[in-house]
C-alpha cells in the first residue's frame, strides 16, 4: 500500500506539473495574442493611412499633368504676359482708374 500511495503522490505532483506548465503556455498565448491584435490594428491604420497619401498623390499627379498641359497653351502664355509683364494686345483698350 505505501508504493501505491507514492505512485498517487508522483501521479498528482505530475499531473499538477503538467496543469501548470498547460496554464502558463494559455498565458502566454493569450499576451502574445493580444499583442498581435494590436499590431493588426496599427498596420491597419497605417496602411489606410498610406492608401489616402497614395490617392492624393495620385490626385496631384494628375492636376499637374493637367498644368503641364495648360501651361503649353497659348491662354497660358497670354495671361503671364499680362499679368507679369504688363503686355496687352494690338487690339485691346486700356482703361486705368482715375486719381480722383
Amino acid at each position: 500500500m505505501a508504493v501505491k500511495r507514492k505512485k498517487d503522490h508522483v501521479n498528482r505532483i505530475a499531473l499538477f506539473g503538467i496543469t501548470v506548465v498547460v496554464l502558463s503556455l494559455a498565458v502566454v498565448i493569450g499576451v502574445r495574442s493580444q499583442g498581435l491584435k494590436e499590431r493588426e490594428e496599427s498596420y491597419i491604420t497605417r496602411e489606410e493611412r498610406l492608401t489616402e497619401q497614395i490617392e492624393s498623390e495620385e490626385n496631384r499627379t494628375k492636376e499637374l499633368n493637367e498644368y503641364k498641359v495648360y501651361v503649353k497653351t497659348k491662354q497660358y502664355i497670354e495671361e503671364v504676359a499680362k499679368e507679369k509683364l504688363g503686355l496687352v494686345n494690338p487690339d485691346e483698350i486700356i482703361l486705368k482708374e482715375s486719381d480722383d
